[in-house]
């Protein structure tokens, strides 16, 4: 199963200020990028601050949350709530049929799945602004090499860059 982190990320690095901050500061752009890689991989898989920041499952695909306390939580015909680490995800994903996944944050789920060395490619929105403190891509410093694959101007100043990891 191929994974896919899909994340935007300020030009310091920086996913959000804090825990709780809505991910209102990207734009339009990003956000139909976001909508259709999440679409086409059919799965979106998060942790519970990141469901709890969005407040709903996002329509048209699988929302898989990682969370310590899933009884806590209602699952819904396209809501999983799962207290698995990211290996059995991924084997739970392949069996019911999924051939890709994209993920979504936050920072610690990023750091679970690059520690299992399951991150495939990195797709990041990097917009033109500075937070100055917050949350990193990834919770715990770790090494990974990666290959550019592609980098396009999404609006001006905004980058995507599509990285394949290598472990």
């Amino acid at each position: 199963m191929k994974i896919t982190l899909v994340m935007a990320m300020t030009v310091d690095g920086k996913i959000a200020r804090h825990h709780t901050h809505y991910p209102d500061w990207t734009g339009k752009a990003d956000k139909r990028m976001f909508k259709q890689l999440t679409r086409n991989a059919g799965v979106i898989i998060m942790g519970s601050r990141t469901y709890a920041t969005i407040g709903k499952p996002l329509p048209e695909r699988l929302n898989w949350v990682m969370t310590r306390r899933p009884q806590h939580f209602s699952a819904a015909q396209n809501l999983v709530f799962s207290d698995d680490p990211p290996e059995a995800i991924v084997g739970r994903l392949a069996e019911r049929g999924y051939s890709q996944a994209a993920l979504t944050g936050g920072a610690t789920i990023n750091t679970l799945f690059a520690r299992a060395g399951l991150i495939h490619e990195m797709v990041l929105t990097v917009t033109p602004r500075l937070f100055g403190q917050g949350l990193s891509l990834f919770a715990e410093p770790l090494e990974m090499d990666l290959e550019l694959l592609d980098r396009r101007e999404l609006d001006p100043g905004t980058l995507v860059l599509h990285y394949r990891c290598r472990f």
